[in-house]
């Protein structure tokens, strides 16, 4: 059992099955599948057939039903024709009712006739065979669309939908083409437009409006028509507004005179004080800062002082916005600092402007430049000369070189001379008459 009797969905019997022993049922199996790549992403994977037999059944049922049905009201009108001999007219209402029998009649057989795009054929179920509907989604004149593109690396192409989302041509001329891919028409003609109505009816009911796409699709679409009104007209309100306020440079109207001259004729009368008394009163502009509000004991605002490409306080002259206030000895403090620093400057530019003496140590590196206190012996440098034209042909000819060789890493003065004198610069123009 793959579950407990607590957790099993079915009705419980009255009496078990061991005690009655009717309706035993099997074991239940579980089936264990090894799928490979193909079989993991089949759609139909664990789909059965036969339940689809119960469908079919049904609707058959239902127009068989419909046929007797159909067949009995014939039969009932023949009846009430031939019982009938009264008059015309009771015959010719019942010659109009089977008329538009069968007008109903032909218009069913026409419907099937004429749909092209239905094909009757036999489906096989378990149940029996029984006709079926299958829909075909192009035309026989048409070329299917895997044979747009015989190559093996164009579009996809998924035959159970028959869908390829992608162009099979993409590097043809567009003039001479008729199919460009699915995606190509769902991004155009009505789709978009169903697409735009579909993700306003999500924002909506995110927003919490009741509103269903596939519940109620009227009421999404006249939702979305009314939207799109009102936003038309709010942009238009939006527009009217600014440029009522600020105007339309685009139009060749006239400005009022108290734009251009800078007055107008309004009276305006005014007291002692400057208060207006009568007329056209005058509003201060406010800003977004809180006026006279001083804070940390300042006694004045932030941007009361400047100095040095710096904003600062004007009752204490610092810099820094959040500091506490410090009054009159802040200012001396303040000015005592720049006095110093100003001094510290001054001295030590002063101890620039005069370098002191130093005394260049000539160091003795060889190749480059020799010192004059530099004393060698004439016979170890004559020795050492010898010894370096014996290396370099050594260098020279590898097959002169013994096996055992004395290496000693002590470089004497002359030594050092001898390497200099026997060193060959690149950048010497006499380097190739030297030796």
């Amino acid at each position: 059992m793959t579950h407990s009797a607590k957790s099993c969905m079915e009705r419980p019997r009255k009496k078990g099955a061991k005690w009655t022993n009717f309706h035993i049922a099997p074991d239940e199996k579980i089936e264990m599948f090894e799928l490979d790549y193909d079989g993991k992403r089949d759609r139909w994977n664990g789909f059965d057939a036969a339940t689809y037999a119960r469908v079919i059944e049904r609707y058959e049922a239902r127009d068989e039903a419909r046929r007797k049905y159909l067949k009995e009201q014939q039969l009932k009108k023949l009846e009430e024709k031939n019982n009938k001999q009264n008059g015309e007219g009771e015959v010719s209402d019942d010659d109009e009712d089977n008329d538009a029998l069968k007008v109903d009649e032909a218009k069913v057989d026409e419907s099937k006739q004429m749909d092209f795009a239905k094909v009757e054929k036999r489906v096989r179920t378990t149940g029996g065979g029984s006709t079926g509907t299958v829909r075909n989604l192009r035309i026989r004149e048409d070329t299917a669309k895997y044979l747009l593109n015989l190559d093996v690396n164009s579009a996809y192409y998924d035959p159970k939908t028959r869908s390829m989302r992608e162009d099979p041509l993409p590097d043809a001329d567009p003039n001479e083409k008729f199919y460009g891919g699915d995606n190509q028409y769902r991004v155009s003609g009505q789709a978009l437009e169903f697409k735009k109505l579909n993700i306003h009816a999500w924002e909506a009911f995110e927003k919490g409006q009741d509103i269903h796409m596939q519940a109620a699709p009227s009421q999404a679409e006249l939702l979305y028509k009314n939207f799109k009104v009102i936003k038309d007209k709010l942009k238009s309100q939006m527009k009217d507004a600014i440029m009522e306020k600020y105007g339309n440079a685009a139009t060749e109207e006239v400005l009022p005179k108290e734009l251009l001259l800078g007055q107008s004729e309004k009276q305006v009368e005014y007291d002692r004080a400057g208060r207006v008394v009568k007329g056209m009163e005058t509003s201060l502009p406010k800003s977004k800062y809180e006026e006279d509000v001083y804070i940390n004991n300042h006694t004045s605002v932030w941007g009361s002082w400047w100095k040095d490409h710096q904003w600062g306080y004007k009752c204490c002259k610092q810099t820094i916005r959040n500091s506490y206030c410090t009054g009159a000895a802040g200012i001396e403090a303040a000015e005592e600092a720049a006095d110093l620093m100003k001094a510290n400057v001054a001295r030590k530019a002063a101890s620039e402007e005069m370098p002191a003496p130093t005394e260049e140590k000539r160091l003795a590196t060889w190749g480059t430049d020799i010192p004059d206190d530099l004393v060698l012996d004439q016979k170890k440098l004559d020795d050492a000369l010898k010894k370096e034209d014996k290396r370099r042909k050594e260098e020279k000819d590898e097959r002169k070189r013994k096996y055992n060789v004395k290496w000693d890493d002590k470089v004497t003065l002359e030594e050092m001379e001898a390497y200099r004198m026997k060193k060959i610069h690149n950048d010497d123009p006499m380097k190739d008459f030297l030796h």
